[in-house]
């Protein structure tokens, strides 16, 4: 297989009102995994020039399925995260700033602080 997961379809729909085929899941040491341009989230528009526009997500399988030895996919990366089941085993992140971000330089600052009035209180 291609080392991948959709969810989607006109049956199956993953976003209320979209009928688009999103990667759900990427499978380690498959061949979209060592290929690396594909992410979970992506919306799949096409498979080798073929629109998977308004699909059941069965047909959009067996699309996948035949898609033979050499794959061209058409996608739409997600820019922000959406609420829902895409990714298993995620790396944690939020999509916002990484903790270490917010915690440096706070801590950096609050060093900063109880060195000053460190020295304020000896001059006293």
């Amino acid at each position: 297989g291609l080392g991948f997961n959709i969810v989607g379809g006109t049956d199956q729909q993953y976003i209320p009102n979209d009928n688009s085929i999103y990667v759900s899941w990427i499978k380690k040491d498959g061949a979209a995994y060592l290929d690396g341009r594909l992410q979970e989230g992506d919306k799949i528009l096409a498979i080798n020039g073929k629109e998977l526009k308004d699909l059941r997500h069965r047909d959009a399988v067996e699309l996948f399925r035949n898609a033979g030895c050499y794959v061209s996919l058409k996608i739409q990366r997600r820019l922000q995260p959406q609420n829902g089941p895409v990714g298993h085993g995620g790396d944690g992140e939020s999509g916002g700033l990484p903790l270490a971000a917010i915690l440096v330089p706070g801590l950096a600052l609050a060093a900063t602080a109880v060195w000053i009035l460190l020295r304020y209180r000896q001059r006293l």
